[in-house]
């Protein structure tokens, strides 16, 4: 048998390790969002009255604080955070799962702003 007969197809490559990623994201939101509602001062902490903003820009900068609050309720000591930093900032599967959460939470915020419309 050839080599290239087992080797993954590059789509279904990223398939893989993109599935177990997800599946992780997934876990640590709901562990988040779990100890958020179980501790009050961390709901205060994030600072998050509305979704509603004045602008998409301004929306889009709120879905960034959100993925970094998220982050932060999720790893609540920062030295981890800082330590963990080095592992996945030039990770391009990571940058991309990082993008995808922004992008749910604009769709979010979009949604709550009937999309800007006037």
């Amino acid at each position: 048998m050839s080599t290239t007969a087992i080797q993954a197809h590059p789509r279904k490559r990223n398939t893989r390790l993109a599935r177990p990623l997800l599946a992780a994201a997934i876990a640590l939101a709901c562990t988040g969002i779990a100890s958020a509602q179980d501790k009050p001062e961390m709901k205060k902490a994030a600072g998050l009255t509305t979704l509603m903003t004045e602008t998409p820009e301004a929306g889009f900068a709120l879905a960034v604080k959100l993925a970094q609050k998220g982050v932060a309720t999720v790893q609540t000591d920062a030295n981890v955070r800082k330590s963990l930093r080095p592992g996945y900032a030039h990770d391009p599967n990571s940058l991309i799962a990082v993008s995808h959460v922004v992008a749910t939470h604009f769709q979010t915020i979009a949604a709550a702003n009937d999309y800007w419309r006037k």
